[in-house]
């Protein structure tokens, strides 16, 4: 056996889903003695961690993959393109070895067959909240794996599977030594966050010597209870939910919603197969910011769906004026292999979806314009992502990383990355705040 720990290069492609897996397969390899190597040249062997969502993604993850094995060579490939192997094969047989999402041991067992491991595992430290790939302030906490959802557009179920729930004892102490080693936001995601537990019949676990259901209200509310800002991700509006609005009004957990609501026209919804399409989203939306006001709600849409008419698409917007939503994000409808709706008729001309999405994107920038306005003048906490020479950028409740808006500081002495700040409001433009320290 080598005496020299040999070199692993990473490549995480995707959503924050698919870097918690890279972050758990990291872990395992320093706590096997692995070095993590920056650069392909003084990597011994390439993992590529791939996405498979939407064409675009599926092309970004074949020419990672062709990069990574004209740079190395030796190139394993893991995550939800995995599961469509020969899509991948057919393009790179040089591969290595391929393997599926969440495969973590198939992954370990890859690298040590090509690879064996240079050390004694049980001699080797790890930090005990294991490797992260965020910044040391904030973590994504991941609930569960899969979904039960057939949405016709979506082929995360084929790749992912049905849902698998974390033992929520297992999520908590996870959180509380993310929490223990310094992180200060936790971003709980899932594919179907509302869902946690439902496969399990919502099993009693325990967690800090007392019994906790395996559910999302009881998950919301515990992790509330920990020094962090709390922030849920892939929330599907089941009536459920609703009981989590009260921890958001007393402060317990961000009030900060991502719903994706993805249209609303009736019958589009049917067509896409969404889950709580028939709920009255206006009323509820109106009733959570009854219970508590400052609540922020983002969520995704797609337009040029198959069949989607004018009248329909203008249904969307209106909709969205009257809902105000705080963020919003919109995708032109792009045909998914494997996806049923691909067999939809009338398909809507490529031209006519782009011109749907300026017109949807200027919509939601008008509206996103006045909400912040109406924040000039307000003092608020914020966290601060980094501070520069001239300055700061920080985040508020408002805000997740990479996918919001963010608030600028004027430079001040008390601002350190990684900390809360408490500002005052003085300026708003489409998507950022703008403030000083008070």
């Amino acid at each position: 056996m080598s005496t020299q720990p040999h070199r692993i290069g990473f490549v995480s492609l995707g959503c924050p889903k698919a870097l918690v897996d890279s972050e758990r397969i990291l872990t395992q390899l320093r706590a096997e003695g692995y070095e993590i190597s920056s650069t392909y040249e003084a990597a011994d062997l390439v993992v590529v961690n791939t996405c498979g969502f939407i064409d675009e993604a599926v092309h970004e993850s074949l020419e990672a993959i062709g990069e990574a094995l004209d740079a190395n060579g030796r190139v394993i490939v893991t995550g939800c393109l995995g599961a469509r192997p020969e899509t991948i094969t057919q393009r790179h047989p040089g591969v290595l070895k391929v393997t599926g999402p969440h495969a973590y041991e198939e992954v370990m067992s890859a690298v040590h067959e090509q690879l064996p491991p240079a050390h004694d595992p049980f001699m080797d430290l790890v930090p005990p909240q294991g490797i992260r790939l965020t910044p040391r302030h904030y973590a994504y906490l991941k609930i569960s794996e899969g979904c039960n959802h057939r949405c016709s557009f979506c082929i995360i179920p084929s790749m992912r599977g049905d849902l698998v729930s974390r033992p929520i004892g297992e999520v908590m102490n996870e959180a509380e030594r993310l929490v223990g080693a310094g992180v200060r936001e936790l971003l709980v995601i899932s594919q179907d966050t509302s869902a946690y537990g439902v496969d399990t019949r919502y099993r009693t676990d325990f967690w800090d010597g007392r019994p906790l259901k395996t559910r999302f209200n009881e998950l919301c509310a515990a992790l509330g209870s920990l020094d962090a800002w709390v922030r849920l991700h892939y929330v599907y509006p089941y009536p459920h939910v609703d009981a989590v609005i009260p921890l958001m009004a007393e402060g317990r957990v961000l009030p900060y919603l991502d719903i994706p609501f993805q249209h609303a026209s009736p019958r589009i919804l049917k067509l896409m197969r969404r889950p709580a399409a028939a709920e009255n989203t206006l009323a509820r939306i109106r009733a959570w910011r009854e219970i508590c006001p400052d609540i922020t709600l983002r969520s995704t849409f797609i337009v040029g769906f198959p069949g989607e008419t004018e009248a329909e698409f203008q249904q969307l917007l209106d909709w969205l004026e009257e809902a105000q939503l705080d963020r919003v994000g919109c995708f032109e409808y792009s045909p998914v292999d494997g996806a049923a709706a691909n067999a939809l008729p009338d398909p809507v001309a490529d031209e006519i979806k782009a011109e749907r999405h300026a017109r949807f994107m200027e919509t939601a920038a008008q509206i996103s314009t006045a909400r912040l306005a109406a924040k000039v003048g307000r003092r608020m906490q914020v966290l601060v992502d980094e501070v520069h020479a001239g300055g700061a950028v920080a985040r508020s409740a408002a805000d997740a990383p990479e996918i919001d808006g963010v608030v600028h500081l004027a430079p001040h002495a008390a601002l350190r990355a990684g900390e809360f700040a408490d500002v005052e409001i003085t300026a708003a433009d489409t998507y950022d705040l703008h403030g000083h320290c008070v």
